[in-house]
């Protein structure tokens, strides 16, 4: 069984290779606020196992062998989010933390009870799609809140589980998945936007570069 260590790797770099066309060893050690010493040891070591290729100038890619596996990880991760905010009432904060260590360590048997319960959702409370049993994940196409275009509606589809002490201040002024969001105008450091069945908010950049609409 691989370590968590090596899970925790796999997995940050299928995330930041979503994003970017080249991973490099920065953007894991900031993404895992390591030392870039650490990460280039642990590549070595993912290459040496194949589940990661590295080459110059070409950045860090995940072999279909590491992809499966950080697939089968975030699967984790996302349905124990869900299972932990649906069903045992966690706050956006403690919920991330708390599937960030159980995920490595639940069995494929009550990964398949919990999807059950849950009536197999396809996204976790962020919005996120989770991958399938058969490890296959529908991507959308979506756009930072900050750089959507003005007076138009636009739908949120998920929202940057990287600072969860925003989810709660999201929660509260209705910038959720599913919602509808049209940015009214721009300002110095943030916008005004109105949301559905709340009104004109005022939101701060910080805000509207976590939240993404469907491009």
């Amino acid at each position: 069984m691989l370590s968590p260590a090596i899970q925790d790797y796999l997995k940050v770099i299928f995330l930041i290779q979503e994003e970017n066309v080249v991973v490099t060893t920065t953007d894991i050690a900031r993404a895992m606020n390591v030392s870039a010493a650490s990460v280039t040891g642990m590549i070595k070591r993912l290459d040496r196992m194949k589940l990661v290729v590295h080459e110059s100038y070409k950045g860090v890619t995940l072999t279909e062998a590491g992809e499966k596996i950080a697939l089968e990880i975030i699967r984790h991760h996302r349905l124990l989010e869900t299972y932990l905010r649906e069903i045992l009432g966690y706050s956006w904060e403690k919920m991330h933390d708390e599937a960030e260590h159980l995920e490595h360590h639940i069995s494929e048997d009550f990964e398949e009870r919990i999807d059950a319960l849950l009536g197999y959702p396809t996204h976790d409370p962020h919005g996120h799609p989770i991958p399938t049993q058969d490890l296959e994940m529908v991507r959308a196409k979506t756009v930072a809140l900050s750089d959507a275009p003005t007076d138009q509606p636009l739908a949120i589809h998920h929202l940057s589980d990287t600072d969860t002490s925003l989810l709660g201040l999201l929660e509260d002024i209705g910038l959720m998945p599913g919602c509808e969001v049209r940015i009214v105008r721009r300002q110095r450091n943030g916008m005004i936007v109105r949301v559905e069945n709340r009104g004109e908010v005022s939101i701060t950049e910080r805000i509207s570069g976590s939240v993404y609409v469907m491009a």
